[in-house]
């Protein structure tokens, strides 16, 4: 079927809607959906995407969108559309890379601005499956202490599980939950609906309608497109793997279990038919029921019934 709007979950997607300077008033409007009133941002400058360690020889961090506001503050948003085992991890080691490229040569008080980490997520994370949280669209994460007082306010991570958000157009009420339907369900509309008449959307859309590509950029969100599909094609495929594997064991393991039952049942009535026929000779020779019962551990319901 013919899509109209591009994947908001593709690589160059997901760039054409928030990593670019045309649309930098989405991206705007879209984070401070996602942040604190005090933490609001008013411009925005793109910064480069490759950062590399200290030495040479260290590993680069290469993020989808990196940027920075006003203030100084150090923006980075990343897209997972396919499940990452360590995503988290992932994360984690990017927002370092900001907070040291802050540090100063000569005299230095230490002193940083902000970080902010965003993941805009296509699964759902493992940890929350039996939790209260389960459900939960949006997940922010700072350092506290064990009285659950924040430790320190300028590291933040936002993670943004899309698969969690449910409602439906009628039920749209905030601007994110506008911003959180139209990544969900961008590439199966086919015109704007009437609840985004906010400028900000329109030229979302507009930004986002395949038929004002040019050819390189068609070509561009094709290949987006089916490694987008490869992927998820490659995680259902191992997810699927995984559970045959599992499936097959956990037979293994049954029928091996029920064939120790099995013998453990066989000897267990074995022995029983062994006792009766003690009790049995026992009876028939007079001897008194409570020796009977002695040798025998059988009850002297039991023994009356021989």
């Amino acid at each position: 079927m013919y899509s109209k709007y591009i994947n908001p979950f593709t690589d160059f997607g997901f760039k054409k809607l928030f990593g670019e300077e045309a649309s930098k008033p989405q991206l705007i409007d879209f984070l401070n959906c996602l942040l604190p009133e005090n933490d609001k941002i008013f411009d925005l400058s793109f910064k480069d995407k490759d950062q590399s360690g200290k030495a040479n020889n260290h590993r680069k961090a290469v993020y989808d969108i990196y940027c920075e506001n006003e203030k100084g503050e150090k923006f980075i948003v990343e897209l997972q559309s396919v499940h990452q085992q360590f995503f988290k991890d992932r994360t984690i080691y990017y927002s370092t890379f900001p907070i040291q490229e802050q540090a100063k040569k000569g005299d230095w008080n230490y002193e940083l601005k902000s970080v902010y980490c965003v993941g805009v997520l296509g699964f759902t994370f493992d940890d929350y499956k039996n939790e209260p949280e389960k459900g939960e669209v949006i997940h922010t994460v700072q350092l506290k202490d064990q009285n659950n007082k924040i430790f320190y306010n300028k590291l933040k991570y936002v993670y943004v599980e899309v698969p969690n958000f449910k409602k439906k157009l009628d039920e749209l009420e905030t601007q994110l939950d506008k911003w959180l339907y139209f990544i969900k369900n961008l590439e199966n509309l086919n015109q704007i609906p009437e609840i985004f008449k906010d400028t900000v959307f329109i030229e979302a859309f507009q930004n986002a309608e395949l038929a004002k590509f040019t050819e390189e950029e068609r070509a561009s969100y094709e290949a987006s497109l089916k490694t987008l599909r490869d992927n998820y094609a490659s995680f259902e495929s191992a997810k699927k793997l995984a559970y045959q594997e599992g499936e097959e064991k956990g037979i293994e393991i049954g029928e091996a279990i029920g064939l120790k039952k099995g013998e453990a049942i066989g000897e267990a009535i074995g022995e029983l038919k062994e006792k009766k026929k003690l009790a049995k000779a026992m009876k028939e020779d007079g001897e008194p029921i409570e020796k009977v019962m002695k040798y025998t551990g059988l009850t002297k319901e039991v023994i009356d019934a021989l």
